[in-house]
């Protein structure tokens, strides 16, 4: 999932032409399984006329939209884009494209994931990852908890079952781990599985590291005496804690446990004997290039400074104990858009509205960012009632890998005969007291100074700037899902998601947006994704078709709706799901045009400036970069059709998910996360308070009707095709008879 511009003038690129042999996305011969499995084949450099011709599709519709509005003619703004890109093509264009090749055959995988795209997309981008750029999870609860421990209360300490849901969920994950990177060689496996398999590795053991500029990923060190051990956080304090044997066999669950209660009743101690830990946690929330410099200057006051650093960016993952149970009034509402620390609060229903999203808010955004190392690729985090979650630094791999891990983790639950106790001692003071010195687990303490704890202090400020200003939501649409949509309407059911999305937009706003929907490139050797633009001739004329009719009536002033028939609008739908499909499977096997746009550009920037690489027609709009520019990259089109104020990804079903989500990657946006189940789509919305354009209650409305609107025209349509092979059959069944 991306949420931001990608070739928008809004971030300066940066890439590595060539790739470092100590690159975390060379994988290691560890993976002996990978020799005889199934080669998956490079990822294409794609052609360039049909990208070029790709391009100029996909700006019509907001030419058409120009025209409609009086503000220039379609014909004569879209030739002029035509010449610009045949220019393009005959001209500088292909030493573009020749670079690329020459950059693909000096790759080891390909040209775009080895050198362009994690370190544009994600490590050059200086915005703070928490809610900007990280993803989210949340778990569904486990049944087996008490429901009094679930219901959660307002009291401060850790609860023993939250422990054991840890310790569970944890030792799962690691025997997902352990089963893909030792994973015997098996030439029957699938592409989907060797894809799974090399995606896997990419998650554990490394971590974001802040750089000036742009951030780098730590290397993994199989040979680390950490390379074993997770991160553990409780109180801002930090440890790190032995799960699994030297060949990554998790270690048993009760033995995980153990080690985890053991670090619980030390802080105890800690707590009780007045000793407060610094929070340095909370930089990782900060801006970017600040936190790199405050990264820099914690390594210059002391070694001890170096030796906690490599323990938390070598370790497997992180694990986040939260002493509280997350209320509603810690998070904004639309109602409240601004946080209250306090505790005298109402506990919310079970599986209410209110306890799901503060349970949401929690987990991708604490209070004062608090408890997190936002840097560590994957971090699982309970608080006190059990509810559990996840994030993850998004630059080594995408949300659906983790996703696909975090449902074989949740699914099982905990399982009780894994234990010498079925239910879990209460944590006491004594037993803390009573507690012997470290085994399996160790403190990781911090040297600061005056300036680190004052930058703390202002990166909480910011920090929770940015939470107060997030409204986060979850929309569950419980009518329908891919079951009615595929067997009833035929439709593909993804297809059918982004053009309820697209409707619920046009009807909010009243023109189409730039749309971004993530699309893996997972059939080929070291694929991420490809951008599906959204936006489309067909699907424009279906949601001004659609608009006022139906649900869309109420928003429209009396006397301003237009007599639409359902049964018109269903050949409008089908054509802009044909299209749409038709685009995905494009982008997904390696003919998407974002990516290729991308690497041209950055191409043309690296040759020298002259006459044949600037733009020198009157017409052709102007650039006052240094850079070598061409009319094709500089139109203001060009950067319009990649304001993606529309962000989207879908997953799995997420049965095992009662929320995920990613941040808005624009101030008058939408990120959009969806999952489909055969019976339900769930949908997480983000956007922020600032903008008065944007609301997600309202919008998450805006995708119910939508939804409800597309079937009725669905199942308008499906009487029409009837009724016509009614006739059609009675139109036979007369000529016979007048023959006799």
């Amino acid at each position: 999932m991306i949420s931001r511009s990608i070739l928008g003038g809004r971030i300066t690129p940066r890439y590595c032409p060539r790739l470092s042999q100590s690159s975390p996305f060379i994988l290691s011969s560890r993976c002996a399984g990978l020799s005889t499995m199934p080669k998956l084949p490079r990822l294409p450099v794609p052609d360039l006329r049909k990208t070029l011709d790709r391009y100029l599709q996909s700006i019509q519709p907001f030419l058409r939209e120009d025209e409609a509005r009086g503000r220039s003619l379609f014909e004569a703004s879209y030739e002029k884009r035509v010449q610009w890109v045949d220019d393009f093509e005959k001209g500088i264009g292909r030493l573009c494209q020749h670079k690329l090749h020459e950059l693909d055959a000096r790759s080891p995988h390909n040209w775009l994931d080895d050198n362009i795209w994690t370190n544009y997309a994600y490590l050059s981008w200086r915005a703070p990852l928490p809610i900007n750029s990280n993803w989210w999870l949340t778990f569904i609860n486990d049944p087996s908890i008490p429901e009094s421990i679930l219901r959660g209360d307002t009291i401060s300490g850790i609860e023993p079952w939250q422990v054991r849901r840890a310790a569970c969920i944890l030792h799962r994950v690691l025997d997902w781990r352990a089963r893909m990177v030792n994973q015997q060689p098996d030439p029957d496996t699938t592409r989907t599985g060797v894809w799974l398999l090399t995606n896997t590795e990419k998650m554990f053991n490394t971590c974001r590291l802040p750089r000036a500029g742009t951030d780098v990923l730590a290397t993994r060190n199989p040979a680390s005496k950490h390379a074993q051990d997770i991160m553990l956080m409780l109180h801002d304090f930090v440890y790190t804690v032995r799960v699994c044997e030297d060949d990554r066999t998790p270690l048993p669950v009760q033995t995980i446990e153990d080690r985890i209660r053991a670090v619980v009743l030390d802080v105890i101690k800690r707590i009780e004997a007045r000793e407060s830990a610094v929070p340095v946690g909370v930089l990782t929330s900060d801006d970017r290039d600040r936190w790199a410099e405050n990264y820099q200057h914690l390594l210059s006051l002391s070694p001890k400074n170096d030796w906690t650093f490599r323990a938390i960016n070598e370790s497997i993952m992180a694990l986040s104990l939260d002493h509280y149970t997350a209320m509603p009034s810690h998070y904004p509402t639309p109602t409240s858009p601004s946080s209250s620390q306090s505790s005298h609060t109402s506990v919310p229903a079970l599986d209410s509205d209110a306890e799901i999203h503060a349970h949401l808010h929690n987990t991708r955004s604490p209070p004062r960012a608090r408890n997190r190392w936002f840097d560590k690729s994957l971090t699982l985090s309970l608080e006190r009632n059990t509810r559990a979650g996840a994030i993850g630094e998004h630059a080594p791999v995408d949300a659906l890998v983790p996703s696909i891990v975090f449902d074989y983790g949740v699914v099982a639950g905990i399982d009780s005969s894994a234990f010498s106790e079925p239910v879990p001692r209460p944590l006491t003071s004594e037993e803390a007291c009573e507690s012997d010195g470290e085994n399996g687990w160790t403190r990781l303490d911090w040297v600061t100074d005056e300036r680190i704890e004052a930058q703390i202090r202002e990166a909480e400020g910011r920090a929770q700037a940015s939470i107060n200003n997030s409204e986060a939501g979850i929309l569950e649409f419980g009518e329908y899902g891919a079951d009615w949509i595929s067997n009833v309407a035929r439709l593909p059911p993804d297809a059918y998601t982004q053009l309820a999305l697209q409707l619920a937009w046009y009807r909010s706003r009243g023109f189409l947006t730039a749309t971004y929907e993530t699309a893996l490139t997972r059939m080929f050797n070291a694929g991420r994704t490809e951008c599906v633009r959204s936006a489309s001739v067909a699907g424009l004329d279906f949601v001004q078709a659609a608009k006022e009719w139906g649900r869309g009536a109420e928003y429209v002033a009396e006397g301003g709706q237009h007599e639409v028939k359902p049964r018109a609008l269903f050949p409008l739908l089908q054509h802009a799901i044909q299209t749409h499909a038709r685009r995905t499977r494009e982008a997904a096997t390696g003919r998407g045009i974002d990516r290729h746009l991308l690497g041209l550009k950055l191409m043309l920037e690296e040759l020298p400036v002259d006459a044949s690489t600037s733009a020198s027609s009157s017409d052709s709009p102007s650039s006052s970069s240094a850079k070598p520019t061409h009319p094709l990259f500089t139109d203001p089109l060009f950067s319009r059709s990649q304001e993606w104020k529309l962000s989207t990804s879908g997953l799995s079903a997420g049965d095992q998910f009662r929320g995920t989500g990613f941040g808005a990657g624009w101030e008058d946006g939408y990120g959009i996360n969806y999952l489909i189940a055969p019976h339900r789509i769930k949908f997480c919305v983000e956007s922020k308070f600032s903008s008065p354009l944007t609301s997600t209650n309202k919008f998450k409305q805006h995708i119910a009707d939508a939804l409800w609107d597309m079937r009725a025209i669905c199942e308008a349509g499906e009487l029409e095709l009837k009724d016509g092979k009614k006739k059609s059959v009675d139109g036979v069944e007369t000529r016979m008879q007048a023959r006799l």
